[in-house]
């Protein structure tokens, strides 16, 4: 597949922006915090390193036209808030997957809403896509609501689809198809 532009998108409180070799404290920081990591399907990272590899992929997947990771500053102090992704996109199918990693301090403020209404825009924008897929656990209500705000339905339910650290764990599976894909989710409205 053509490589991929990885795009710098605005919105009413964040920028989207390809990443920087210079994030990778900020992505360390976010991805170490058991938290943050509560439901996600790895162990929060131990070493530094894992922020190199993080952003290797980052370049990795533009390259190869797979898709992109933008990472997510708040607009009125330029700080980390966290990172987006639109990954597996397969242009025969016109489809793709979501995803979505925000620190605790960014959390219950609609900044993840925000954000993935602004991939998701690009992405039906310029990848001509028919559908968005994405998957959360079970048990993590926020990434649920998140994603029915943005106007994905719930498709299904991968039974113990995850161990992390002997813990084993659900996940709902999200779609969006282009022809739901409407303004009820605008920027102004998702907060």
């Amino acid at each position: 597949m053509p490589p991929l532009t990885t795009p710098t998108l605005t919105t009413a409180r964040l920028r989207l922006r390809p990443f920087v070799g210079t994030d990778a404290e900020a992505l360390f920081a976010l991805h170490r915090d058991a938290e943050v990591l509560r439901y996600w399907d790895a162990p929060p990272w131990e070493d530094p390193i894992r922020a190199d590899g993080f952003l290797a992929r980052c370049e990795q997947l533009a390259e190869e036209g797979s898709g992109v990771r933008v990472a997510i500053d708040r607009a009125s102090d330029g700080s980390f808030v966290g990172w987006c992704s639109l990954s597996r996109w397969n242009p025969d199918f016109r489809s793709a997957a979501l995803g979505y990693c925000l620190g605790g301090t960014a959390w219950g403020r609609g900044f993840a809403t925000e954000a993935a209404h602004a991939v998701v825009q690009w992405a039906f924008d310029t990848l001509d896509l028919n559908r968005v897929q994405a998957e959360t656990d079970t048990r993590n209500a926020a990434s649920a609501r998140v994603l029915e705000k943005l106007g994905f339905v719930l498709e299904g339910t991968l039974r113990e689809d995850c161990i992390v650290e002997g813990d084993v764990s659900d996940s709902w599976v999200y779609g969006l198809l282009r022809r739901e894909w409407t303004a009820a989710a605008t920027p102004a409205e998702v907060g």
